[in-house]
């Protein structure tokens, strides 16, 4: 199906594009939420009635559609897929199949990508995941967030401590094999000890994966503008983070990035993509992409996204340009959050003629939080709870 007529603002801005490898990841943003959590700052749209669904994925696809016009579309390979939101299960099994029919239609598709779908415990069941699964689903990122019913219903979450745990145990009824749960730390009313303890049941699961994220106030979200009481000591989130990186290490998990913990041949291949700044698509209302040195972000209100991929546009609303000191600012920024780290000469590179970063980043070495591996440089565990002074200095 041809797209249509080109948006000369939009379309030529990723016609022009030059993607520097033929393997990209493709990031799908579904914004539907039946209730905003009240930490959320990402762009999200009210669930609304199926034919509001309905529509939503006609453009999407509409839009996958167009990016398959692209004069270089035919050139790259889709090797990586990620369904983030919102909240991707409120779409029924066949919707998921009708978008990556839609990819595979447009694209050349790696023989076995990886497939991530986010899903809320209280929006899946048995029957849902083996549908995900039949339309080519190959992981499941299930946010659990806390496994305390009182700060779950602190945070907006619809879902309690058991339907987390009957959401996981589904993922392994309907045979899903690579399944990372998300959980949060830092949050109010949220002790070492009540985190302890959900970490171990968590862990006890067995997933393949767990990521965890510090609660930040983000403008844009609820708390972000009001604030919220309660809230633990920094030694207190310190503790929560250190005490994950323990109990994950112990049950046989890589510390492989700052937020990241993963099984031995695990890791979220898609994340990786974008730590090693890797290049990647984007589609629907608010995702962001990059390609070559071109970095742009989808139009975010959900009814001007349909209707510009209903008109045959690309609705493509800000893009940038990086500079090729941005880029390697970048570069540093990304890979030091993984245990791989950065090659050293980039470091050096990016210090050349700045005696201030220079001598910080000899601090850096010296402290032990900027490690020396081989010709690479990493930091340790405790430059990970430290990074954002020194990430600040590399921009």
């Amino acid at each position: 199906m041809s797209f249509g007529p080109r948006s000369l603002a939009a379309d030529d801005v990723l016609a022009g594009a030059r993607p520097a490898t033929r393997a990209l990841g493709l990031y799908l943003h579904v914004p539907f939420c039946a209730y905003r959590c009240h930490y959320c700052a990402f762009n999200t749209a009210p669930l609304g009635d199926a034919a509001g669904t309905a529509r939503f994925v006609a453009a999407l696809r509409r839009e996958i559609d167009g990016l398959g016009d692209l004069p270089w579309a035919r050139d790259v390979m889709i090797a990586t897929m990620f369904f983030g939101g919102g909240t991707p299960s409120t779409l029924a099994a066949g919707e998921i199949a009708a978008i990556l029919d839609t990819v595979r239609a447009r694209f050349t598709v790696a023989a076995a990508p990886e497939i991530t779908v986010e899903c809320n415990p209280e929006s899946v069941d048995r029957a849902r995941l083996e549908g995900y699964r039949a339309a080519g689903v190959s992981r499941i990122s299930l946010g659990v967030q806390a496994l305390d019913d009182a700060i779950l219903a602190t945070l907006g979450r619809r879902h309690g401590a058991r339907e987390a745990a009957d959401a996981f145990a589904a993922c392994r009824e309907a045979g899903v094999d690579n399944v990372s749960v998300d959980v949060m730390f830092g949050l109010p009313g949220l002790d070492l000890a009540t985190w302890t303890r959900g970490v171990e049941t968590i862990l006890g699961w067995e997933p393949e994966h767990v990521s965890s994220y510090g609660l930040s106030l983000d403008p844009g979200s609820l708390w972000g503008a009001t604030g919220i009481a309660g809230l633990p000591p920094e030694d207190t989130v310190v503790a929560q983070y250190r005490a994950l990186a323990a109990r994950a290490a112990a049950h046989g998990f890589e510390h492989y990035e700052i937020s990241n913990h993963a099984r031995p041949g695990r890791r979220s291949r898609h994340n990786l993509n974008y730590w090693r700044r890797g290049e990647y698509l984007a589609a629907g209302p608010g995702a962001a992409g990059f390609l070559g040195d071109l970095r742009y972000t989808n139009v975010k209100p959900l009814a001007r996204y349909c209707a510009l991929a209903e008109g045959g546009r690309l609705p493509v609303g800000e893009h940038e340009i990086l500079t090729p000191r941005q880029a390697l600012g970048e570069r540093l920024i990304l890979g030091l959050r993984t245990a791989d780290g950065v090659p050293a000469a980039w470091l050096d590179e990016r210090a050349a003629g700045e005696a201030a970063l220079a001598r910080r980043l000899d601090d850096w070495r010296a402290r032990g939080l900027l490690l020396a591996a081989g010709d690479r440089a990493r930091l340790s565990e405790e430059g990970f709870l430290l990074s954002d002074a020194l990430f600040v200095e590399l921009l």
